[in-house]
């Protein structure tokens, strides 16, 4: 391909009219339970057969109809609510059977919802087959879809059903706990509150009644009914009374550890098993979700693989129904599910945008090649230098207000860096690794590299969290730029006492312009009105005094992947 843009003339161009769509088409599941989809072909000649697309997830067939206009902005009250299978007017005239399938528990599904369990990942087996053998289907399947849809698709890969030729993983996440659930170990209590909303179900009771002994369970219940943090919430402590309101969420606050719960829900313990190829595609703002799935997919998949890193304008992400990507997916499948030569495999794996100068960069790894990783060190007066600390510095300190008035900011300590005099780049994976003491016996940190501009105003570069008791590194996993947590106990946290901690913050790539600053911001919590409005975890209900260390003794730093630029 002689240019970046070529590659779109080789895709599938839209030469066919659409059927009207078969509504609540039944399929049996291995067990007998009674599955619906819907089907929309594509109008061709008789006994015509086509590869088919399969979107599956708990939002609801029918809510996948109302797509808005393509290029009109969505948010989570207008447009969105979960519709995120892809634009069926856009594959199904391009030569693809599109199918809206519900899970069991959904809508008319048969039998019990249960958040992305081994029956959700059988059934989604079952539908491929199924796919695969009906008259119209030429027995290529792949799937769509973004966000839940995609953390479907890697775990029904797992399953390895036979007609799955390849799938194309859309902001998913790959690891329930840390990427979602409990970032860094603190619950991440605003976006279950809204995703329940989404789910069509009346029959959800929470897994941990099947999972646990009565006795467990009634223990578990009264834990989080004298959890002092969770006590400042109602709605939370409700769900102990009254868990039909929000099961999902219950269960979740019953297992505040990483284990089995989490990993049957999650891909990565079992990446091994998928064996196909697979286009991963996030954003630099999706430090909450789906970002750190792409690029734990991308290094740990051993399949031919793809891997685009985009950025949005928006941090709930694309604009649903996200058809800004839908040639990247039509490429991807054109090749694999088609046999057309798009030259998706001609190209370096991984295409990441570079923020701060606004440029694509491609590289054959990530991170890319030439990444050196340089620390830069925490110093009083809220100094951040590449020059080591000297004896004796004094820390800096802030308070943490649990009773935070509606509107008020968090209080925080920030470390600046002089303008830089060039552009310096940085592209990989961040780390803070520094010394800390508490006057509580646990609190939560909130860590924000941040880059300031001349006139004062500062963006994100990104994030990460950890909960103080859940410090503890998995010293086989973890690296000076990738410290990995278990979080399988809570490690004493003695008020006064010293302890160093090791933040791993999502990765990113950005340039800080000569005059920008870099910076640390670190708090002690986040709230709707701070942070983006769904992305929001549960408080240290204690007023916490944090103490940040930063001496010969204790050298406190940032280590960045500092990237040599070309001339």
């Amino acid at each position: 391909m002689s240019g970046q843009e070529d590659w779109r003339t080789q895709l599938s161009q839209p030469t066919f009219e659409m059927d009207e769509w078969q509504i609540e088409v039944p399929v049996k599941a291995r067990d007998g339970t009674q599955l619906f989809v819907d089907v929309r072909l594509p109008k061709g000649p008789a006994g015509a057969r086509y590869p088919a697309l399969l979107s599956m997830s708990p939002y609801g067939r029918e809510i996948q109809h109302l797509a808005p206009p393509v290029g009109r902005e969505s948010d989570y009250t207008r447009g969105t609510g979960g519709i995120e299978s892809g634009m069926t007017d856009y594959f199904v005239p391009r030569g693809y059977v599109h199918v809206h399938g519900d899970p069991r528990g959904i809508g008319r599904s048969g039998g019990q919802y249960e958040h992305f369990g081994e029956q959700e990942q059988q059934d989604g087996y079952d539908l491929i087959e199924w796919i695969a053998r009906q008259p119209w289907c030429n027995g290529q399947v792949g799937m769509l879809g973004m966000s839940y849809f995609a953390v479907n698709q890697l775990l029904v890969a797992t399953q390895r059903p036979p007609s799955l030729k390849a799938i194309f993983v859309h902001d998913g996440y790959s690891d329930m706990y840390r990427q979602l659930a409990y970032h860094g170990g603190i619950f991440n209590f605003g976006f279950y509150q809204h995703i329940w909303r989404l789910f069509p179900t009346s029959t959800t009771q929470p897994i941990s009644r099947r999972l646990l002994s009565e006795d467990e369970y009634e223990a578990r219940l009264e834990n989080i009914r004298g959890d002092r943090d969770l006590r400042g919430y109602p709605y939370l402590y409700k769900l102990t009374i009254n868990p039909e309101n929000n099961p999902l969420m219950l269960d979740l606050l019953m297992h505040p550890f990483d284990g089995e719960f989490y990993r049957e829900r999650s891909a990565y313990p079992d990446f091994d098993k998928i064996q196909i190829p697979v286009f991963i595609v996030s954003r630099w703002s999706a430090w909450a979700i789906h970002l750190p799935g792409a690029i734990d997919a991308f290094y740990n998949l051993d399949v031919p693989r793809k891997m685009v890193v985009t950025e949005t304008s928006w941090e709930g992400g694309f604009g649903r129904p996200w058809h800004e990507n839908h040639d990247l997916v039509l490429r991807w499948y054109d090749h694999w599910l088609k046999g057309n030569d798009t030259g998706v495999m001609d190209e370096p794996p991984v295409r990441y945008f570079v923020k701060g100068m606004n440029r694509w960069d491609q590289a054959d790894t990530w991170p890319p090649k030439g990444v050196s990783y340089q620390p830069y060190y925490l110093h009083e007066a809220g100094v951040l230098s590449d020059q080591a600390q000297i004896p004796h510095e004094r820390p800096s300190r802030f308070f943490n207000e649990p009773w935070q008035a509606p509107g008020q900011m968090s209080e925080s300590v920030k470390f600046t860096s002089a303008p830089v005099s060039t552009a310096l780049e940085i592209a990989g994976p961040v780390a803070l690794h520094f010394w800390a003491s508490l006057s509580s016996d646990d609190a939560n940190w909130f860590v924000q590299l941040r880059d300031v501009a001349p006139d004062g105003t500062a963006k994100i570069v990104t994030k990460g969290w950890l909960k103080a008791s859940h410090r503890e590194l998995d010293a086989e996993r973890s690296t000076a730029e990738r410290p990995y947590h278990p979080h399988v106990r809570r490690l004493e946290t003695k008020p006064g006492e010293t302890y160093g901690y090791q933040i791993d913050l999502r990765d990113t790539a950005h340039v800080f312009l000569p005059g920008h600053r870099m910076q640390i911001l670190i708090k002690g919590q986040d709230s709707p009105w701070e942070d983006f409005a769904i992305w929001y975890h549960v408080n240290n209900m204690t007023r916490t005094e944090h103490t940040i260390h930063h001496d010969s003794l204790q050298p406190s730093h940032v280590l960045l992947p500092v990237r040599k630029m070309a001339d």
